[in-house]
């Protein structure tokens, strides 16, 4: 259970760092939510993950922000770094 926990907090985190190196212009460009959405949504989920780092993982908000994070880095990850062909 703790190699979930490691694991969800790693992906989440990730997801949160990411969201912060493309600019603004660039989630416009890729046709996404704005920066200041996805920053909110997987900060969130990293801060949620770290307060409630003793609950299961199954629990209705990490399940909601673990989808998030991978609807992050599934879809709007692979966008932005199209639409930046490299460039941040």
């Amino acid at each position: 259970m703790l190699v979930v926990l490691v694991v969800l907090l790693a992906i989440k985190g990730f997801a949160f760092v990411n969201s912060l190196t493309y600019s603004a212009e660039a989630y416009q460009a890729a046709g996404k939510l704005t920066k200041q959405a996805w920053c909110a949504i997987t900060g969130l989920g990293f801060a949620a993950q770290l307060i409630l780092i003793s609950s299961s993982p199954l629990g209705i908000i990490h399940l909601a922000f673990t989808i998030a994070s991978l609807v992050y880095l599934a879809d709007v990850r692979p966008a932005l770094a199209e639409v930046t062909s490299g460039r941040r």
